[in-house]
């Protein structure tokens, strides 16, 4: 029997190489192939198929974010619960550790969850998930400068 002198580190390295070659050879195969004809419709920006309007500066609304956080939090929350579901639901472990273990696990868990919905429950009365539009309230400044003055940038 032959030995091979690579450990499993290069075998991994090699096919590290070998991707990235291969990425490099696809990309410079279509640079060299594809026609390079840019026009103005081509360079202009392009949004979910639709043209852009005004700058890309806009507001956006705060809750999309608390909602995106939520998400995550609980998004984490289920990493943590399954790999305890597949450990706790395998018979012969729990019954080896004569259910000490599981009880343990079994409360830790449900303290887990508990904190979490807590949580939830929080950000509920808060009224972080309310999706009712905030009224906006004007700024009561005036300001010393005359509007003519705006009239050559509003324009």
């Amino acid at each position: 029997m032959i030995e091979s002198r690579l450990s499993d580190f290069g075998t991994i390295l090699i096919f590290i190489l070998g991707a990235i070659i291969f990425a490099l050879v696809g990309l410079f195969a279509s640079k060299v192939i594809r026609p390079d004809k840019p026009n103005y419709e081509k360079l202009t920006t392009y949004e979910s198929g639709e043209d852009t309007i005004g700058s890309a500066w806009g507001q956006f609304n705060l809750k999309f974010y608390i909602v995106a956080l939520i998400f995550l939090l609980f998004e984490v929350e289920i990493l943590y619960l399954f790999p305890w579901a597949i450990i706790f639901g395998d018979q012969e472990l729990v019954i080896q550790t004569d259910w000490k273990w599981a009880w343990f696990a079994l409360t830790e868990m449900f303290i887990f969850i508990f904190i979490l919905t807590l949580g939830l429950a929080y950000a509920w009365r808060k009224g972080y998930l309310d999706w009712v539009r905030p009224l906006q309230k004007l700024a009561d400044y005036k300001s010393g400068i005359p509007r003519s003055a705006y009239k050559r940038y509003l324009d």
